[in-house]
């Protein structure tokens, strides 16, 4: 598995945490986040994360800005991606599980650093319930 994480300058600090457990855990990722604190425009980092996903270059992505709202909103503009903004373990788990989501969006100013970790541990481990209402659901997202 290797995840795509991208951030704005808010989530700076949250992503060099996410990405010092990826490490951790030996998950293979790229970083398409911003490198500073210095003011950024998260509408670049989700493009970029949600290419790397639309080019299968990436399984998965992490996304976070202040709020996660922006970003969010940003990947989900994109075909394929389903960005699912999550401040929870229940969310993260029902998300992969119910909407095959291969996007997690969180919010550097809403939750602290060991939750996020918590929440990401859950989004990477969970895997798509393959249930039948589930797909057909999610083809329907995809229908043009």
């Amino acid at each position: 598995m290797k995840i795509a994480i991208g951030n704005d300058h808010t989530g700076y600090a949250l992503k060099k945490a996410i990405i010092e457990y990826l490490e951790g855990k030996g998950i293979e990722y790229q970083d398409f986040g911003c490198g500073e604190v210095t003011s950024s425009d998260y509408p670049n980092f989700a493009k970029a994360v949600g290419r790397s996903i639309q080019k299968k270059e990436c399984d998965l992505g992490i996304l976070i800005c202040g709020t996660g709202i922006g970003i969010s909103i940003a990947a989900n503009k994109m075909k394929g991606i389903r960005a699912a903004l999550c401040h929870d373990c229940f969310s993260a788990e029902a998300t992969r599980l119910h909407n095959n989501a291969n996007v997690l969006a969180m919010g550097a100013r809403v939750i602290g650093v060991g939750h996020a970790i918590k929440i990401v541990d859950t989004f990477l481990n969970t895997d798509f319930s393959q249930d039948e209402r589930h797909i057909r659901r999610i083809e329907m997202l995809e229908e043009e």
